[in-house]
């Protein structure tokens, strides 16, 4: 095959596991879950009178689907592909893979083809579901068709740039973070050039999003050519990323890691060269998370590169004109804060998460396991460790929303609010990535939990925050639907919380977290400031001890230390 022996041992194989039958039932359930809710906030208990209702609400249906499967494929085809090359690297595997007769063809789409199987299945399995929308009327087959068009495009450009930066990156951290940073800022570049000069049809195209408004416009009559070419760029943009990415293997890798010789001095008396030692701090874990190149040589590339974007995001709000809201809800400025905040909250926790996993598969965590450190200097020390070289990822989100309260935009009382919230939410975002790397053995695995946590908690749940807002009828019509999403929300929450290390403190974590969630978001959107810093800090402050107690008092046990007492 084309892919090579890799991608076909992986579909013959993965799709037989259960884990993979739970997601693609899971997935298939989420959006019949997604069709209940928008029955409810469309018709409510009401009954549907005309087929042109049922029209309206297959249009609906099909604009929510879309604007919900295309950000998830773009994410979930990034991690999945650089996280799954990034643990080879790690494990040392890919270096028997270099070493074997796989040419580099054979090795880099083998690996790309069998991190994306699992995106182009959950497309598959959402292909009749597309189809039962199509029977209520109001799309069209050419609408659905090039929506799953531009979903399979959209998979192989997300998901080569992320192989490219896993094959050229050494460490898990620096692939995850360049990888979010690269797919941001192109569409950044993508939509900076289009103001610059104009809207041109081939920068258009190279923006997903806005070939996906033009396909489900009914009434746009450019709908194919648009979408032709939108899934050519990005399809093109994907082959010419591999062709790179098969051109520099082997000059990537192994590894051009070089190592610094400790420095020598010179005994005056003796006339005697020595080494002279590093001063070690008392804890050990926190002096190497941040006087060592833990994280790679080229971290200072990733905050060089958020802090441009931070720049060009204060550049677009200080020229932004009128007073208008965005999506007729929150402010420019306000936009731009909460966008850097939750991208400073994705970063931080993949710092986190990655910093066991690389530990572990590096088999560095079975040194530090053999040594006398203790389990509060190591997870403390992991703690500050993220602190500190996450800190210009904290300390620009709220640079940005000072600067809005000295313009005037938000008074300081809310910025306050703001500052202790985000920081609450930040220390959740860092403990939830360790506790993630600490439950689950596998690094995707482990990778795709944490990050999807968050996913959920701030952008699911704002998804369907604005399905609620569309309804027509009263919140009464959509309680039942809102009690399913949350409800089947907490108990996924639950299972990854709790998925080796059960405690009462953690299921009553999850069962809260989404519903202050949902509430944090609706007080935010109304200015309820206060309320917000008050939920945020009572219940993602305790959820963060749910963890953060466990992840000390059962250290040992969880990572194979001991096996406690069992009689």
């Amino acid at each position: 095959m084309l892919a090579g022996p890799i991608f076909t041992r992986e579909a013959t194989t993965a799709p037989r596991q259960l884990r993979h039958f739970l997601v693609r039932a899971g997935y298939v359930a989420a959006l019949f879950v997604l069709m209940y809710t928008a029955d409810q906030a469309v018709f409510g208990w009401q009954q549907v009178r005309n087929i042109g209702d049922t029209a309206r609400f297959g249009g609906l249906l099909f604009e929510i689907f879309s604007l919900v499967q295309l950000p998830l494929v773009l994410f979930f085809a990034l991690i999945f592909c650089a996280g799954s090359i990034a643990q080879e690297k790690d494990r040392r595997t890919l270096l028997l893979l270099l070493m074997s007769d796989l040419t580099s063809r054979e090795l880099v789409l083998g690996k790309l083809g069998s991190s994306l199987l699992i995106v182009m299945v959950l497309l598959g399995v959402s292909v009749p579901v597309f189809f039962l929308v199509h029977l209520l009327g109001g799309v069209s087959w050419e609408q659905i068709a090039w929506v799953l068009a531009l979903c399979v495009a959209v998979a192989v450009a997300a998901g080569s740039w992320g192989a490219m930066v896993a094959f050229w990156r050494e460490k898990t951290f620096q692939t995850l973070a360049i990888g979010v940073l690269g797919v941001v800022g192109f569409l950044g570049i993508v939509e900076a050039t289009r103001a610059l000069v104009g809207d041109q049809t081939w920068v258009s195209a190279l923006n997903p999003f806005r070939t996906l408004l033009t396909v489900l416009d009914p009434f746009a009559r450019d709908r194919d050519p648009v979408a032709l070419r939108s899934v050519v760029s990005l399809s093109g943009l994907g082959l010419v990323l591999i062709s790179v990415t098969v051109w520099r293997l082997r000059i990537w890798n192994p590894s051009r890691v070089t190592y610094v010789q400790p420095e020598e001095e010179t005994d005056d008396a003796s006339g005697e060269t020595r080494v002279r030692h590093r001063r070690i701090w008392s804890n050990p874990v926190i002096w190497r998370e941040i006087r060592t190149r833990a994280y790679g040589r080229k971290v200072q590339l990733i905050k060089a590169a958020y802090l441009l974007l931070a720049t060009a995001v204060v550049y677009l709000v200080t020229v932004a004109t009128g007073d208008g809201l965005v999506l007729n809800i929150i402010s420019p400025g306000g936009l731009a804060v909460v966008g850097l905040s939750l991208l400073s909250l994705l970063l931080i926790n993949a710092q986190a998460v990655t910093a066991l996993t690389s530990e572990r598969d590096g088999k560095t965590l079975d040194l530090l396991l053999a040594t006398d450190i203790s389990a509060k200097e190591f997870i403390y020390g992991k703690l500050g460790g993220i602190a500190w070289n996450t800190r210009e990822l904290i300390v620009v989100p709220l640079a940005l929303a000072g600067w809005q309260a000295m313009i005037g935009a938000i008074l300081w009382e809310d910025f306050v609010y703001l500052l202790v919230g985000f920081s609450m939410l930040s220390v959740f975002a860092a403990m939830l990535g360790l506790h993630s790397g600490l439950t689950f053995e596998a690094s995707r695995l482990a990778i795709g939990n944490s990050l999807g946590t968050l996913f959920f908690l701030f952008i699911g749940i704002f998804v369907f925050l604005m399905l609620l807002v569309e309804a027509s009828g009263s919140f009464a019509s959509q309680l039942l639907s809102f009690i399913v999403f949350i409800g089947l929300g907490g108990i996924g929450l639950w299972a990854s919380l709790t998925h080796k290390n059960p405690s009462p403190a953690l299921t009553l974590a999850a069962g809260w977290l989404p519903f202050v969630t949902f509430y944090s978001i609706t007080e935010f959107l109304r200015e309820g400031t206060l309320s917000v810093c008050l939920a945020i800090v009572a219940v993602y402050g305790f959820t963060s001890l749910a963890m953060l107690v466990p992840a000390v008092s059962a250290f040992d046990v969880a990572l194979g230390r001991t096996t406690g007492d069992r009689g």
